[in-house]
C-alpha cells in the first residue's frame, strides 16, 4: 500500500540509475506493481532498493514472479497510469 511517499518516482529513478527497463503503475488496492526486464543482478539490487523505499515509506514485501519480455519497453522505464 502506498500513499503519498513518491513510490512511483523513486522506482524509476531507481531502475534508470540501474539500466532497467519496464514500468511502474499503483493498482487499484494500493499496492504498487513493477515490471522490470534487466539482468539478474540489476533484478538484485533493483528489489534491494524496492525493499529499502523512498525515505517516509514503510515496505511490508517485495515479490517476484517470472513474467515475459515486453518489447514496447525497451527504451527505458517509465510511471503507467493506474490500473
Amino acid at each position: 500500500m502506498v500513499q503519498g511517499v513518491g513510490f512511483r518516482f523513486f522506482t524509476q529513478h531507481s531502475a534508470e540509475r540501474l539500466g532497467v527497463r519496464g514500468f511502474v503503475r499503483n493498482l487499484w488496492d494500493g499496492r504498487v506493481e513493477v515490471f522490470a526486464m534487466g539482468t539478474p543482478q540489476q533484478h538484485k539490487e533493483l528489489q534491494k532498493l524496492l525493499e529499502r523505499g523512498p525515505f517516509g515509506s514503510e515496505v511490508t514485501e517485495v515479490r517476484e514472479e517470472p513474467a515475459a519480455i515486453e518489447s514496447q519497453y525497451d527504451g527505458g522505464f517509465v510511471i503507467s497510469p493506474s490500473a
